[in-house]
């Protein structure tokens, strides 16, 4: 039966938002085990050989998948090359932002920048705004009206969660959203996590952006073809599969308001391809309590943490085991969510709100 307080409110201009505020779960202390200084030293240090060598190996596979997709265009051939294309396009980009808009993938602060940059075009992401909302969401992860990336309510949006595995509705959402920044607006949400002197910055981008966007429709029209588009911006369609797969792992289906990421997120064992194409995001718990390691450091901090932390999901389809059902009952029961079981070793001051 559902729950009286449900439909809850998750925009940042609802009363959840001062009601958090108010419970002292908003900029609070999560958890965080005990790991040595020196050690925590060691794992936080930057170095661009891994990122480089792993950015190099993404942009050469897009280039080459990408011209042999083109170059077989309007024959069967092209089908396999533009699956991978759009995979490290609509999927890989997602990953690539995220690390580098924490600055911590290299060492180099231009290289992050630039490979920032392009990520976040490519996911149609702004880069000023998802700095400042990935920054919320980490100050404040999965903490109702105050979050921004929380991906779906309780009683869960199945059908948006369903139509986003090829960006039905991501896509459109972004290509407004860039649209109504290029006009100088940004809303009441935006407006709560944006400083305001990054404001004209958001606007600045975005009619960048406009411009890309408006030359490639313009090539596709000129050549009479859809390969400029299969390359620029139809990816983040018919590749975002990827993203979504790995992506709903994260959190979807845990408790909602705990100071503790150990109960709201989730690590999870991974092929080598996705953990290629997912940047090591896989280390989710180990992420989000020490954000500032880089990512090809999380499995040395996941040894250094694994005996206060839940064991990790054995793969993918471990996972969907867990949140299938979970989303199921949440449409009948939205107070329903998995309780994770903390090891007795660990130093637990969790509580569920």
């Amino acid at each position: 039966m559902t729950n009286s307080l449900h439909p809850r409110d998750y925009s940042l201009t609802g009363p959840l938002n001062a009601a958090a505020i108010e419970a002292g779960l908003a900029n609070a202390q999560w958890y965080r085990p005990d790991i040595p200084r020196a050690r925590m030293k060691q794992l936080m240090q930057r170095s661009d050989e891994p990122a480089t060598r792993d950015t190099a190996i993404w942009i050469g596979a897009m280039l080459v998948t990408g011209s042999l997709g083109a170059l077989f265009w309007g024959s069967w051939l092209c089908v396999p090359f533009f699956l991978i294309y759009g995979v490290l396009y609509g999927s890989g980009g997602d990953s690539r932002w995220h690390e580098c808009g924490h600055g911590t993938a290299f060492k180099t602060p231009w290289k992050n920048d630039a490979v920032y940059q392009l990520a976040c075009f490519m996911m149609m992401r702004n880069p000023i705004v998802w700095k400042w909302s990935h920054s919320r969401h980490h100050t404040d992860t999965i903490i109702v009206g105050r979050d921004p990336e929380i991906i779906t309510t309780r009683p869960p949006e199945v059908l948006k969660v369903g139509l986003n595995v090829f960006g039905l509705i991501d896509v459109p959402q972004s290509l407004a959203a860039m649209l109504r920044y290029a006009s100088g607006n940004l809303n009441a949400s935006e407006k709560d996590f944006i400083p305001r002197g990054e404001w004209g910055k958001v606007v600045q981008v975005a009619r960048n952006w406009v411009v890309i966007y408006c030359l490639t429709l313009l090539a596709s029209a000129l050549t009479q073809s859809l390969v400029p588009l299969m390359l620029i911006g139809l990816p983040r369609i018919y590749g975002a599969w990827h993203q979504v797969m790995t992506g709903l792992t994260q959190h979807i289906g845990l408790a909602e308001d705990v100071l503790d990421h150990r109960l709201n997120c989730r690590t999870t064992r991974m092929n080598p391809f996705s953990q290629f194409v997912y940047w090591n995001m896989n280390y989710h718990i180990e992420h989000h309590m020490f954000p500032m390691v880089p990512y090809h450091r999380l499995p040395e901090l996941h040894e250094e943490i694994k005996d206060v932390c839940p064991p990790p999901y054995k793969g993918i389809v471990d996972c969907y085991r867990e949140i299938i059902p979970t989303l199921r009952r949440q449409l009948t029961e939205p107070d329903y969510f998995v309780r994770r079981t903390l090891p007795a070793a660990s130093n637990d001051r969790a509580a569920v709100a």
